[in-house]
């Protein structure tokens, strides 16, 4: 593989983590082709890039000459189709295994039989998916978190068949990205979402039950354990919905009762309560999506709220 190889990257999905994986590979000099499915979807992918990117100038994080050149780097496109000769594709969209199976089904047809297809899960089967596809060899995981731009560490999780090669490879254009690449044999959850997932459960379950309030409880395992954020802010942030699926994929795939998803969550989920991008979850949040100070629910506000739901 030669080495301008890595200087392309082809992302299929406009969502947030999409945008934030585009922003980050173009902003290291990647050229980079965000594909979405419709015009409309595009432009609205295209505008949200270019807002974050105004903030940051306004924010003076970055220079307007900085700006135009990680625009300047990112192509933005309609269908599959318009994938040429990138040999790396990068698939970011929803948690579901269907939609990610159907692309690259599709992927099979248009792209070189030495392309490399990556896809940004967080729970979902690498061996699985890559069955589905004519090179279970060069089929990878890599596992981003939210926001990218912040977290200089992505996992980079191995399938059955995954040839050692195409992991070296990628780990390669995991350095080009400037993160921190770490090896995961595959298992549900990989390493962080195994391992985050039962202590968000834990927080949400001691809210429910009228120990504490989510201000206090993020606030002691915040500065407790010398965290960057607490527990329910964090599950606010990648989104509840998310966080459900989550839980309910790993409770499925490893039937440990750690994993079974508290109530409060299903119920905040049912409610549209999803968190930053609904600008209410446990806390309530602006519209530029920073949290409205002495916004968490008190517990025994939760409490009540639980035991009448259980009454109807």
């Amino acid at each position: 593989m030669n080495v301008k190889d890595y200087d392309r990257l082809a992302v299929v999905g406009g969502g947030t983590m999409g945008r934030g994986i585009s922003q980050a590979a173009a902003k290291r000099g990647i050229n980079v082709l965000l594909i979405e499915q419709d015009s409309e979807k595009l432009k609205q992918a295209k505008e949200a890039i270019e807002d974050t990117l105004e903030r940051e100038v306004e924010r003076w994080s970055m220079t307007e000459d900085e700006r135009n050149a990680i625009l300047e780097n990112i192509d933005f496109s309609v269908g599959l189709e318009s994938i040429t000769d990138e040999l790396f594709i990068l698939e970011v969209v929803s948690e579901n295994f269907e939609a990610k199976k159907n692309i690259f089904v599709q992927l099979c047809e248009l792209c070189k039989p030495e392309t490399i297809f990556i896809t940004n899960t967080s729970t979902l089967s690498i061996t699985e998916l890559a069955s589905a596809t004519k090179r279970p060899d060069k089929f990878i995981g890599m596992h981003f978190l939210n926001p990218v731009s912040k977290v200089r560490m992505v996992e980079v999780v191995r399938g059955l068949k995954t040839s050692a090669e195409t992991f070296q490879r990628t780990r390669v254009l995991a350095t080009k990205l400037d993160r921190t690449a770490i090896e995961v044999f595959e298992s549900p959850g990989y390493v962080t979402t195994r391992v985050m997932m039962p202590l968000v459960n834990e927080a949400i379950q001691v809210l429910m039950e009228g120990i504490a309030s989510a201000d206090d409880i993020d606030t002691a395992i915040r500065l407790g354990y010398e965290l960057p954020h607490g527990p329910l802010a964090m599950a606010d942030s990648i989104g509840l919905d998310l966080v459900l699926s989550w839980m309910d994929t790993l409770f499925r795939d490893l039937g440990d009762s750690k994993y079974r998803p508290c109530p409060l969550l299903r119920m905040l989920v049912r409610a549209g309560h999803l968190g930053v991008k609904t600008g209410q979850g446990f806390f309530r949040y602006d519209n530029d999506g920073s949290q409205i100070p002495g916004s968490g629910q008190a517990a025994a506000a939760y409490t009540k709220f639980v035991v009448e739901s259980r009454m109807l």
